[in-house]
Parts: C-alpha cells; structure tokens; sequence
C-alpha cells in the first residue's frame, strides 16, 4: 500500500490510524511521517485537497509522533521503494480496512463479479464473503436492469479506490444469544487488561456503550474482567440477545482499546471469536489482528442489519480512544457508517 501524499509503498501498519483533525472527511491514507512533517512544517494536513489546519501539539499529533518514536527505532534504515508514477497504466485498487491491497487493469466494463474473482485469486477472500464500497454505495454483482453490473455503473474512474469489508458471518434468524469473546495475551512480565466494548447505533445516531461499567439495555451484557492465568490470557465477553434488541439498532460495534498504555504494542494478539451462547465449544468466526499494535485501540468487528438479518463483518479498524475517551471512537465508527459499513 502507498501513501498518498510520498507515493512510497508503506507497511499497513507506517499509516496513520486515523485522521489527525475531525474535520477532515477523507480516507486515512497518509502514512504517519508525512503527516507528521507536514503539520509540524505547515500546521495543515497533507492529504491533496484538504489543508485542515492541524495544530502541531494536539493530542492526535502527540500520539502519532509516540507512535513513529517506537515504530522506526527499528525501521529507520530500512528500504522502501518508490511507485514509478511514469507507468501510462491505469488501474483499480482495492484496499481493505487491515491494509491488504490489491489492485486490476481498469476498463469501464469489468463486471463486478470479476473485480470480485480477482480479489479471490489475490487475496484467497471468498466472493460471497466480499463487501465492496465505492463513494458510500455498496457494489452489487447486478444492475437495476437485470444485467450484470460494471464499474462504469457505479461511475469509477481510473485509477480509484475501492474499500472492501469482509463478512465473517451471517447470523441465522433462529439463532437468539451470541457471545463476542475478545481476547489478549499478557505483557511478557505481569498482567495488564484490555477492555472490550461495544458502541450501538441506530443509523448514523449513536445509542449508547456497553462495557465493563455501563449495560445501555438489557439486550446486551458485558462479563467484565475474566483473566486465565494459567495461559496468561484475558477475556471480556460481550453476550447480545438478538430478538431482544431494540429494533431501531442498526449497528453494533466491538472494540479492545488499551487502558494505562498508550497503545497496544505489549499485548499479544487481540482477537475475537464468536459463538452461540448454548454451543460455546462450536465457533461461528474467529480473526487476529497483528496490525494493531502501534494504535490504542481497534474496532475488531461489526454487526449490521442487512435486509433484516444480521451480519458480522470482519474490520480491524485502528483508531484512537478508549474507555476513557469515546469521542475518537466515535468519530472513527461514524466514518465507516458513512461509507456503507
């Protein structure tokens, strides 16, 4: 994946994990050192368009210069080559929330479902399993008209950008009580927590928080702190009752967001499971994020109504906040509601 503004191919992880000012309403595709420099340099994002004026020691710009501190004592020498922007090719590129990427010879007229295969091929998700977004609408394989469906209908020019979600799992409607399991391995000297939570919205308008400290309705429970010793494992299982939800929600989203560090760099692989509650041995999903470590919290999943059932979908959205400090959360959750997650 390359940065947007030094056209440099980056590691997921060498980009910002959230826009450094509210104001700014695009995509996060700015690695963290042009960002960094340009509002030390400048005090106004470097994003092409946009020159929000950033202040340099706002508590984004703080956190990211933490960031770039522990990332490149290791990577300061290390060789990134540049994109040769002289290429007359012109391309689509898909690029999903996690960082991976993809990107396929543009003609107006590739169907849908190619772009689909091709992202199968490259990237081995299943198509079924496959959300793709251009400009807040979803890409669907057939047109109004019965035919199948192009770039060109959604208006995608060269060279754009399309974002793609994964779904990890369609909830079936006999199924009541499912069990979110989002889990961390100990630092490698104590134990410290995570803490899991999950934001509700109906719409774009949020509801409310579930978490360790806070149950908004009695459709959702939160198990607070459940620490394995043993394994050096620590839990936080969030238990959603589906036909007791309330039927303006639309979305809920789970996070894990460090408590006392400044980020998750010392916990060992946030993840999540799923399960119904009466099988918790049988799991419906599972995913581990190994890209989180460099942000202080991460929008692990979601759950959407689509067409009246429900729906996980793999995210893995990096963002700043915490239980502390919904506001970034919210901000970041706002953005991915506006692009049709």
């Amino acid at each position: 994946m390359s940065c947007i503004v030094c056209n440099q191919e980056k590691l997921s992880k060498e980009f910002a994990p959230d826009n450094a000012s509210d104001e700014c309403d695009h995509a996060s595709l700015t690695c963290l050192r042009c960002l960094v420099n340009s509002v030390e340099k400048n005090g106004k994002c470097p994003y092409p368009g946009c020159c929000q004026e950033i202040r340099k020691n706002c508590e984004q710009i703080i956190l990211f210069k933490e960031i770039l501190a522990q990332m490149f004592t290791k990577y300061e020498t290390t060789y990134s080559p540049v994109v040769d922007s002289g290429s007359e090719e012109t391309c689509i590129n898909v690029i999903g929330l996690t960082g991976e990427s993809t990107r396929i010879k543009y003609t107006p007229n590739i169907t849908i479902r190619e772009l689909k295969q091709h992202i199968h091929h490259t990237l081995r998700i299943e198509t079924s399993k496959q959300k793709l977004l251009y400009e807040d609408r979803e890409m669907i394989n057939t047109s109004p008209k019965g035919r199948s469906a192009t770039v060109g209908d959604y208006d995608i020019k060269a060279n754009a950008t399309v974002s793609m979600v994964v779904c990890l799992y369609s909830i079936p409607e006999k199924f009541n009580k499912v069990v979110f399991d989002l889990y961390w391995g100990y630092p490698y000297f104590g134990r410290d927590y995570l803490n899991a939570s999950c934001l509700m919205y109906s719409g774009t308008t949020f509801y409310g928080v579930c978490d360790f400290a806070n149950e908004p309705h009695p459709s959702i429970r939160h198990s607070g702190d459940i620490m394995d010793n043993r394994n050096r494992i620590g839990h936080h299982k969030i238990e959603v009752c589906i036909h007791n939800m309330p039927s303006a929600i639309t979305h809920l989203f789970f996070t894990l967001s460090a408590w006392k560090s400044p980020n998750l760099s010392k916990y060992k692989r946030p993840s999540l499971k799923f399960y119904e509650a009466s099988r918790p041995e049988v799991s419906l999903g599972n995913t581990t994020f190994t890209h989180a470590k460099h942000s202080q919290a991460v929008i692990m999943c979601s759950m959407s109504r689509e067409g009246g059932r429900w729906e996980i979908y793999e995210l893995g959205k990096l963002s700043a906040g915490n239980v502390r400090r919904y506001g970034p959360l919210k901000t970041s959750i706002a953005r991915l509601i506006s692009t049709g997650i």
